[in-house]
């Protein structure tokens, strides 16, 4: 029924899109070049700092302006970037870097030691894995324009792969005075030294986003790789131009008015699979992840035996077929750390999986009495509705008194994060997900952090033990990993800071003539050629 709906909207759709998503403003027409790549983005861009919000389409926009140290592969593994060697010494706890010649931001001003050191110890106040890694007793030094120094209290085996981080709040470099110039602000500039200028002018809110090519860009000798290694503007512009309407986009595409839509609506799918001009790409062959979050604050899911009542009331296939419909989409999961993924671990939580005695058994002994309980979710995001419907009448055949309140996204969003009771504006569940490469690694998986200090993802769950266990994979050598993991995960399955729901795939849907998108972390469109 979806995919008819979808068909007939896409037929109703087609004449009006065609001719009006791909015209743009007047100002952009009379600089246009000929070779524009137009993209329509999942989301419009309304913040310019990368370092300060995590959100996905600021991150994309962060990685074509701005650059890191180093930067996640195709595998994830950390590559030099901006820095040209590095050394570390005998124990551990001295890093010395030496950034690239010739790294000059768009204003032609040359990047130094001590954008490095402003930009790094902003970083480290702010994300996930900055946190840690400050918690190492992480101070920077400058040596000299082009050489800085990272010292540590106590090692810190994932250095790397944390300087070079796609996820959150990624740590890119910028010029020392627009940090420094209100700490307690945003970045607005858009100054970076990548190789994509913002271009403030052709901005439109709402509408049209526009980058262009950075002409004095050098890139780095070794092949494109993920977000490593090159990064080849291809292109002379690229127009992110927002198209809310997925039959719409879908109709844009299919007549040559836009190269990419990056997140097409699934139930379209096999409309545009059936058009040979378009073809579709995984970005990465870690799966999505979505997820159940519970409250932790609040009862009954401060007692885990509540949150583990959850993991025998989910079914995942019947909660995966009605977020993602045809299976090709989705799969079963119960590893916190992507099923596929180099720490796909599932101990603990092998039999994790329909057993509504179980539940109510659990439900029970962890003092629950069928108070009520609210659960947020939004129907703008069409998967989190269709799966928050199927959970809450699992949840209500187990006993639990459900209260689902269906609100816009916007309004989901901002209650989320609200740590008061119902009453006061906050919530009981949500369910909601994350990509694969922020959710593969026990660093930077946003939703196994049960650290107590209450900064960590909303729903705050709190366990010492797993955050020693944690702490013990991520300070564990390369022999001790996996056995550190399995104890971990095994904590994980206990405590069930969330419940996993599956994994999912979304895929990228493009014109034939367009080549070179990268498999990474994150989607960028360096390397893009359309012929």
């Amino acid at each position: 029924m979806a995919i008819r709906q979808g068909m007939m909207r896409l037929a109703a759709a087609g004449i009006a899109a065609i001719g009006l998503a791909a015209a743009p403003p007047a100002q952009a027409q009379s600089q246009a070049p000929a070779n524009v790549l137009r993209v329509v983005p999942h989301a419009d861009l309304t913040q310019l700092d990368p370092a300060w919000a995590p959100i996905a389409i600021t991150r994309q926009y962060g990685l074509m302006v701005f650059e890191q140290l180093f930067a996640w592969d195709s595998k994830l593994d950390a590559e030099p970037q901006m820095v040209e060697s590095w050394t570390t010494s005998p124990d551990g706890l001295v890093w010395r870097f030496v950034l690239r010649d010739g790294l000059r931001f768009h204003d032609g001003t040359p990047v130094t030691s001590t954008d490095v050191l402003a930009s790094l110890k902003r970083w480290m106040g702010r994300d996930l894995v900055g946190t840690k890694l400050a918690s190492y007793g992480a101070s920077v030094e400058a040596i000299d324009a082009r050489t800085f120094e990272i010292r540590l209290t106590k090692p810190f085996p994932a250095m790397l792969f944390a300087l070079g981080s796609g996820v959150a709040l990624i740590p890119v470099i910028m010029r020392a005075r627009d940090v420094e110039a209100d700490p307690g602000k945003p970045v607005t500039t858009a100054i970076g030294s990548g190789p994509f200028r913002f271009n403030h002018g052709a901005r439109i809110s709402g509408a049209l986003t526009v980058f262009d090519r950075n002409t004095d860009y050098v890139p780095r000798k070794e092949a494109p790789d993920g977000l490593a290694g090159a990064r080849l503007a291809k292109v002379d512009r690229l127009e992110w131009r927002v198209i809310p309407d997925a039959s719409t986009a879908a109709a844009a595409l299919q007549a040559g008015e836009v190269d990419i839509w990056e997140s097409p609506s699934l139930d379209l799918l096999p409309v545009l699979e059936r058009n040979r001009n378009i073809r579709l790409q995984k970005l990465t062959e870690l799966s999505n992840i979505a997820m159940l979050r519970p409250n932790s604050l609040h009862p009954p899911f401060n007692n885990p035996k509540a949150r583990q009542a959850l993991a025998y009331i989910v079914n995942q296939r019947d909660v995966m077929a009605a977020g993602f419909g045809d299976e090709r989409n989705w799969k079963t999961c119960n590893s916190y750390y992507v099923c596929g993924g180099p720490y796909g671990s599932l101990a603990g939580a092998e039999n994790l999986g329909p057993d509504l005695e179980k539940a109510k058994q659990l439900l029970r002994e962890a003092g629950y009495n069928g108070e009520k309980l609210t659960y947020i979710a939004t129907t703008e995001i069409a998967w989190i509705g269709r799966q928050a419907e199927v959970m809450a009448d699992a949840m209500r055949k187990a006993g639990m008194n459900i209260d689902l309140v269906i609100a816009d996204w916007g309004t989901t969003a901002g209650r989320q994060s609200n740590k008061g009771t119902p009453a006061q504006g906050g919530w009981h569940l949500l369910n909601t997900g994350s990509n694969g490469p922020t959710m593969h690694h026990p660093l930077t998986n946003i939703g196994t952090n049960m650290a107590c200090d209450g900064r960590n993802f909303a729903g705050w769950p709190c366990d010492e033990e797993a955050e020693r266990l944690r702490q013990a994979f991520l300070d564990a050598t390369d022999a001790e990993r996996p056995a550190a993991l399995e104890r971990l995960h095994r904590r994980l399955a206990e405590m069930q800071p969330y419940r996993v729901l599956g994994q999912y795939d979304q895929p990228v849907a493009m014109r034939s003539n367009v080549t070179g998108l990268l498999s990474s972390a994150v989607i960028v469109y360096w390397n893009i050629s359309k012929q």
